[in-house]
């Protein structure tokens, strides 16, 4: 494909049609006049060049900008709203609502990455994930990995008030921890495998904070305002991905930029999963995407992360189905079972759904019960694990039809539902 500037005739043998201003015609002789002209040319291909740069060039320093100031390239919504992440006057703007995690695209390993952040409510919580699995642990709205931690110093202020004393397990100056099955060696002075900062180095509401993050070969150090604080060893992961943390309370970050450095090989294990392209199947804030035959709201309730199914007191069931239709795809969810959900009434799937009919798909789960559901529909069998442990294989009808959570009256919750086609 030709050049862009090629095709402006700036750089070949053919006349470009630009012509030197005539009152410089009058004082230069020919020669001087077509060196101008050479110049001239040379130099607003320079600016158009320029102007062509890639977004994410390197700096002269070798960071990469993370963040176009435009929209979210690069980034993905895990398991929020589609409004709980936007841009906004040239920042990456959260709502705090639903808890969850907008991750990058693709994995890093050693690196430095900075990052600005500023709460915008007294109390606010919110973190970086360093090496994180590709959507939320089981269980939980949270990434594995190591969570850098970004918390207003309202956070302590608020438990303070409500324990009458200072808190002994967090502060709220950058303290570093694994989460949800992470592992770590905390530095300096820890509680359990939190690394508590060495100084208070953090500002306010409003403020804007600057954290540098420099992790290689499964070490990590945090340094607050231009002041190392916290880190820890022997991370597990030591390769993954980054997420910036949505929990409760609105918060903005800016200039995001990264550095990577070179591998050190890490062994398959210390490396998450990569991400086979799941995508979410519920906000965490309402049931836009879904349907039911009569009032889904008197049944089913949106409670952050999870979709919960309150226990039936009359025979009004709603089965709750994706508004979109699926055909060979694997689905994934963490699913809990009421104190009731006995016999009949236990968790229970239905695929290939039409004309509110559907394959019922037993969970395995028992009463008061939870754990991670997979299930795998490819052609016509349908393949159930339960915290990966195959359980089932049920023959389904060929074709596409909605995904139905079943209604059978007892209470169950369902969270980190997503979707991904085989």
């Amino acid at each position: 494909m030709s050049s862009p500037l090629c095709s402006l005739c700036l750089c070949g043998e053919k006349d470009s049609g630009w012509r030197v201003p005539e009152p410089l015609h009058q004082s230069v002789d020919t020669g001087r006049r077509a060196a101008y002209t050479r110049l001239m040319k040379h130099l607003l291909v320079f600016a158009l060049t320029a102007l062509a740069l890639p977004l994410f060039a390197a700096d002269n320093d070798g960071f990469v900008s993370m963040f176009n100031g435009r929209d979210l390239t690069g980034w993905t919504n895990i398991n929020c709203a589609p409004e709980t992440w936007t841009v906004k006057d040239g920042m990456i703007h959260c709502t705090g609502r639903p808890v969850g995690a907008l991750r990058t695209t693709r994995q890093y390993e050693n690196f430095i990455l900075e990052v600005e952040w500023r709460h915008l409510q007294h109390g606010g919580n919110s973190g970086v994930f360093i090496w994180g699995s590709p959507i939320s642990a089981p269980g939980v709205p949270f990434l594995r990995g190591i969570e850098v931690q970004v918390l207003d110093h309202g956070y302590a202020t608020n438990y303070e008030k409500q324990n009458g004393k200072k808190s002994d397990w967090f502060t709220t100056h950058g303290d570093v921890f694994p989460i949800h099955g992470a592992k770590m060696i905390p530095l300096g002075k820890h509680r359990g495998d939190r690394s508590f900062p060495s100084g208070e180095f953090s500002k306010g509401t409003n403020e804007w904070n600057h954290y540098r993050i420099v992790c290689n070969n499964g070490s990590l150090r945090l340094s607050v305002n231009g002041h190392e604080v916290s880190g820890g060893d022997d991370c597990n992961y030591r390769k993954g991905y980054l997420a910036l943390e949505s929990e409760g309370a609105p918060i903005d970050f800016r200039n995001i930029r990264i550095k990577e450095l070179p591998s050190t090989n890490p062994a398959p294990e210390l490396v998450a999963p990569t991400d086979p392209g799941w995508a979410p199947l519920y906000t965490g804030t309402d049931l836009r995407g879904w349907k039911s035959a009569g009032d889904a709201k008197a049944r089913w309730q949106a409670n952050g992360w999870q979709l919960v199914l309150k226990q039936a007191t009359d025979d009004s069931k709603q089965t709750l189905w994706t508004e979109t239709e699926f055909g060979d795809v694997e689905f994934v969810m963490d699913v809990r079972a009421g104190k009731n959900a006995t016999g009949d009434a236990t968790p229970s799937l239905l695929l290939r759904g039409r004309d509110g009919k559907g394959t019922e798909i037993k969970t395995g789960l028992e009463a008061g019960k939870g754990g991670r559901v997979r299930v795998q529909v490819k052609g016509t069998e349908a393949v159930v694990f339960l915290n990966d442990k195959e359980t089932a294989r049920v023959p389904v009808p060929a074709g596409q039809g909605s995904l139905g959570l079943k209604d059978a009256g007892a209470g169950q919750d369902f969270g980190n539902l997503h979707v991904r086609k085989l």
